[in-house]
C-alpha cells in the first residue's frame, strides 16, 4: 500500500509523469536563460526574501543536520521496537508511522481517540475568533446570506463598529472539493480607485458528521484551523492603497508567515483550556490530557522535518544548473548526497509534486515554509519575551508592520520593523524539539 501511494504519477502510461516533469524542468531553464539568469532558481529567487539559491540552501542545512540527526535517533529506538516484534529487518518506511504511533503512545501515553472530543468545531472556530478579538480587536457577527454551498457560512468582521471584512467558513470535505486546506480573497482590500473591503474564504476538509453530531476534529485539523485563519487575518487586515499588494499579495517565502505564526495560539494552555471542552460533557480538557497534548507537540519532529527539507533541497537543486534529462536519477543523487535516511522518503515524490510542477508558485520556493518558520518561531518569541501570548503592544506592532502591509514594502524590511533584526534559526531549532 505505501509503495503504490509514493509510485503515484510513475506507473507508466498516459498518467506518467516523469517526462513531463523533465520537460518542465528543460523550459524553465531556457525561459530563465532567455531573460539572462544562470538558471532557474536564479531567476525565481530574486523577487523573494531569500533573493538567492545560496541563502535557501544555507537555511535548509542548518535545519537538515539536526532534523537528520534527531531522525536517526529515532529509527533505532524503532528499529529496537521491530525486532521485539520478531521482525529481524531494518526499519522500512511502511514501518514508520506505525512504530511511531506505538512509541507515541509508550512516551506521551496519548490517544486521538480520546483527544477528539474535546476538539469541536465549533469551538475551535470559537477559540481562533476569540484569539483575534484579543490580539485586535475584531468582532465577528454572523451573516444570514446565501453562500455557493449550503455548508459554507459567514461571519461580518468589524472592528470599534467599523466594517473590515467578511469572512466565510467552508469547512467539510465533499466530493466536489479538491483536498487540502486554503485561503482564497473573493475580494482583496483596496483603498485606490475606490475602497474595498475585503471577502475572504477558508477553505478545509474536515470530516462532517451525521445529522445532530457535533464535528469533532483531529489535532492536527485544529492546526490547520487556526494556520488557515492567521492568512485570513492577513487579508482581513491589510489597509494599502492597491488591491494587486493588498493582503496575502507578498513574497512566497513571507505568505506563510501569519499563518504560521497563528498555530501557536492554539498551543497556549488558557486557549485549550478555555475552548476544548468535551462534547458531550461540556467539561473542559483534564488537566493531564492537556498537558500530554502540548509535551507530544514535538513528537516525531526528526521525521517530519527530513521528509519536508529533503522535498525542499530537491526542488531547490532541480532548479539550479542545468535541467537534469532524468529527473528521477537526479532525485536520487540529491538525496545519497545529502544523507537521506533510509527509513524516511521525501514528502513529495517528484511524480507528484504538485507543488512545484503543477504550476511556478512555489518551483524552487517551497523550502518558504521553512523560511517564513523561522520568522513564525522568532516573531512569537517577541510575545513570550513581553511574558504574555496576547500582549497588546505586540500585538499593535504585528498588525501595524506585517498583517496591515501587504506587499507594499520589502519583506525583509517589514520584518526588522516588527522585531528590530532578521531571525536565526536558533527559535525555529527550539520549537522543533532540535535544539542541541
Amino acid at each position: 500500500a505505501f509503495e503504490a501511494w509514493a509510485a503515484r504519477g510513475a506507473n507508466g502510461g498516459e498518467t506518467d509523469n516523469r517526462g513531463i516533469a523533465a520537460e518542465v524542468l528543460a523550459l524553465r531553464e531556457e525561459r530563465a536563460k532567455l531573460l539572462g539568469y544562470a538558471d532557474f532558481a536564479s531567476y525565481k529567487l530574486e523577487t523573494e526574501m531569500a533573493g538567492t539559491p545560496d541563502r535557501v540552501r544555507e537555511l535548509l542545512m542548518q535545519v537538515w543536520e539536526p532534523a537528520r540527526a534527531q531522525a536517526l535517533r529515532d529509527a533505532a529506538e524503532m528499529e529496537e521496537m521491530l525486532r521485539e516484534d520478531g521482525i529481524n529487518d531494518t526499519l522500512q518506511p511502511w514501518d514508520w508511522r506505525y512504530y511511531a504511533e506505538k512509541r507515541r503512545r509508550a512516551l506521551h501515553d496519548l490517544d486521538e481517540a480520546e483527544l477528539k472530543p474535546y476538539l469541536q468545531l465549533e469551538r475551535m472556530i470559537e477559540a481562533a475568533f476569540t484569539c483575534a478579538n484579543r490580539l485586535f480587536g475584531l468582532e465577528f457577527k454572523p451573516l444570514d446570506v446565501a453562500l455557493y454551498h449550503p455548508d459554507c457560512r459567514a461571519w461580518e468582521v468589524t472592528r470599534n463598529g467599523e466594517h473590515l471584512a467578511v469572512f466565510i467558513g467552508d469547512y467539510f470535505a465533499r466530493a466536489s472539493k479538491r483536498s487540502g486546506a486554503w485561503c482564497s480573497a473573493m475580494r482583496s482590500q483596496a483603498k485606490r480607485p475606490k475602497v474595498e473591503t475585503p471577502i475572504v474564504v477558508n477553505v478545509c476538509n474536515f470530516a462532517k458528521p451525521s445529522k445532530g453530531k457535533p464535528a469533532l476534529l483531529s489535532y492536527d485539523d485544529a492546526r490547520t484551523l487556526f494556520h488557515e485563519f492567521g492568512h485570513a487575518l492577513h487579508q482581513i487586515l491589510s489597509d494599502v492603497d492597491f488591491g494587486s499588494v493588498s493582503g496575502t499579495s507578498v513574497a512566497r517565502d513571507f505568505v506563510e508567515l501569519p499563518s504560521q505564526l497563528y498555530e501557536h495560539w492554539l498551543e497556549v494552555p488558557r486557549v485549550l483550556e478555555e475552548f476544548a471542552t468535551h462534547a458531550e460533557t461540556g467539561a473542559p480538557m483534564p488537566k493531564a490530557l492537556l498537558d500530554k497534548v502540548l509535551a507530544a507537540a514535538t513528537f516525531d519532529m526528526g521525521f517530519q522535518t527530513v521528509e519536508y527539507v529533503a522535498s525542499a533541497l530537491v526542488d531547490l537543486e532541480f532548479h539550479s544548473g542545468a535541467a537534469p534529462g532524468d529527473p528521477m536519477a537526479r532525485q536520487a543523487e540529491i538525496l545519497r548526497g545529502i544523507g537521506m535516511p533510509q527509513a524516511i522518503t521525501m514528502r513529495h515524490a517528484t511524480p507528484h509534486f504538485a507543488h512545484v510542477f503543477a504550476g511556478d508558485g512555489y518551483s524552487s520556493g517551497y523550502y518558504s515554509y521553512m523560511w517564513s518558520e523561522v520568522m513564525d518561531a522568532d516573531a512569537f518569541a517577541a510575545f513570550e519575551e513581553a511574558g504574555d501570548a496576547f500582549d497588546p503592544a505586540t500585538a499593535e506592532k504585528l498588525e501595524r508592520f506585517i498583517l496591515s502591509k501587504g506587499g507594499s514594502q520589502e519583506a525583509e524590511d517589514l520584518y526588522t520593523a516588527f522585531r528590530g533584526r532578521m531571525p536565526g534559526v536558533e527559535a525555529l531549532l527550539r520549537g522543533r524539539g532540535l535544539a542541541a
